[in-house]
């Protein structure tokens, strides 16, 4: 008897959404670009969610200085959640929004194809995963970075241009504004210069100054704490004198835009009586003289600084500075560098005990010691916040959050504090005998 065959068919595929997230990006900080960012998250928003077979993940969008990958935090987040295989698709409006530098661009590009993660540009009209995509990707950007590239030249042309004519080119400093090319002086600001100087002549120096600006009430140029740094620059601004040293630093290219000091690459400009004077040609060379002596006096080679564990990993929720390492007598302790130079009036944070701090991040690498070559491996960052709160941030985007224990009183004693207690009940037993 024949046997009997039957065809079991395929059943049937079921129909998934494809994931769709947006990038958006703007390169400068004024209202009128982020009200264009703004924009931009609003209409991807509305573009994903309009279509029926596309799953609305989000819009990543940075506020970002420069194209390169370094200087945006939400496109990191973006190349994270899509190597994590939650993103199908990705919009972004043009090549040059993505990246102006070609290399990046396409090792990018790669990197999401890879993961099978299509990158759809709006203005080219180019899908990545099609057959020429990377080819036709490839010509346009390296046109998006030449444009690039004409456009920082006829910055720099028009700035050299102002140079050469005595124009200053920042007009962000306390003290004055910049008008039509020209520094004009706040008087209420020229006064608080004015008492910097005469305060750091009569003696103080610049924590000192900065901690009586605090508690005077007196905000910085920008509504911030005053710091030594921010006292130190403001008493070697030669600008105050009426006078202009311009182009001591320049931009290195147009892909990085990083500022580096000009120390004879390019010429430098001197502008005397630019504008009217803060500060006399005098008083200024009489403070440059005391900093020097002062500096003269401490002046030692510096000891090499030991790098902990860790070291540039902890973050301030509060004030953003990173924390720091200290011996008390207790033991290392970490500590807000804000709350170790200024006190708990500029910033209320706690410090943690370095032992509990291992203890933690132990847990949270899932280790039963703590283990610093895999702290440097997985974790970027640490961030410190109110109530005990530690969130542990990764290399690959994600998050854990843990609450740290304090101390209890007899853990926080040691062995000189407890025979120093010992001795002193001793004493009162003896004069109540």
């Amino acid at each position: 008897m024949p046997r009997a065959i039957t065809i079991v068919p395929k059943p049937p595929k079921l129909e998934q959404k494809k994931r769709v997230a947006a990038y958006a990006r703007v390169s400068s900080g004024k209202d009128a670009m982020l009200h264009s960012l703004s924009a931009q998250v609003s209409y991807y928003s509305d573009l994903i969610q309009n279509h029926d077979d596309w799953l609305y993940v989000g819009v990543y969008a940075d506020e970002a200085k420069t194209g390169t990958k370094e200087s945006r935090a939400d496109f990191q987040r973006l190349i994270a959640d899509c190597r994590a295989g939650k993103i199908d698709m990705v919009i972004t409006k043009s090549i040059s929004r993505f990246a102006r530098n070609t290399v990046t661009l396409l090792q990018t590009v790669r990197d999401f194809k890879a993961w099978g993660v299509d990158i759809f540009f709006e203005e080219q009209n180019i899908h990545t995963m099609s057959g020429d995509g990377e080819l036709m990707m490839t010509i346009l950007a390296s046109y998006a970075q030449e444009e690039s590239r004409s456009a920082s030249e006829n910055q720099k042309w028009r700035i050299k241009r102002n140079f050469e004519e005595g124009m200053p080119w920042n007009g962000a400093m306390l003290g004055y504004r910049l008008k039509n090319g020209r520094y004009e002086i706040i008087p209420e600001e020229a006064d608080l210069i004015r008492r910097i100087y005469d305060e750091y002549l009569s003696g103080d120096g610049y924590l000192t100054i900065a901690k009586r600006l605090n508690e005077d009430g007196i905000p910085s140029r920008f509504g911030k704490q005053w710091g030594q740094s921010v006292i130190s620059k403001i008493l070697s601004n030669y600008t105050y004198t009426g006078n202009l040293i311009l182009q001591k630093t320049f931009r290195e290219n147009h892909i990085t835009k990083k500022t580096i000091i000009n120390n004879g690459e390019l010429p430098k400009y001197h502008a005397e009586d630019a504008h009217d004077a803060i500060i006399d040609m005098e008083t200024f060379q009489a403070v440059q003289a005391e900093k020097a002596r002062r500096a003269a006096r401490f002046l030692k080679k510096p000891a090499p600084k030991k790098a902990y564990p860790f070291t540039s990993l902890l973050v301030c929720d509060g004030c953003g500075k990173n924390y720091r390492r200290k011996i008390t007598k207790t033991g290392p302790v970490w500590v807000c560098g804000t709350f170790n130079s200024m006190g708990k009036a500029a910033c209320a944070s706690k410090q943690i005990p370095e032992e509990t701090l291992q203890a933690v991040t132990a847990e949270v690498l899932g280790q039963v010691d703590f283990s610093e070559e895999l702290l440097r491996r997985l974790i970027k960052s640490i961030l410190v916040c109110n109530g005990n709160v530690l969130i542990f941030r990764f290399f690959d985007g994600s998050e854990a959050t843990r609450i740290w224990k304090d101390r209890s009183r007899r853990q926080s004693w040691t062995d000189e504090m407890k025979a120093t207690a010992r001795q002193k009940a001793l004493e009162r037993r003896n004069q109540n005998a």
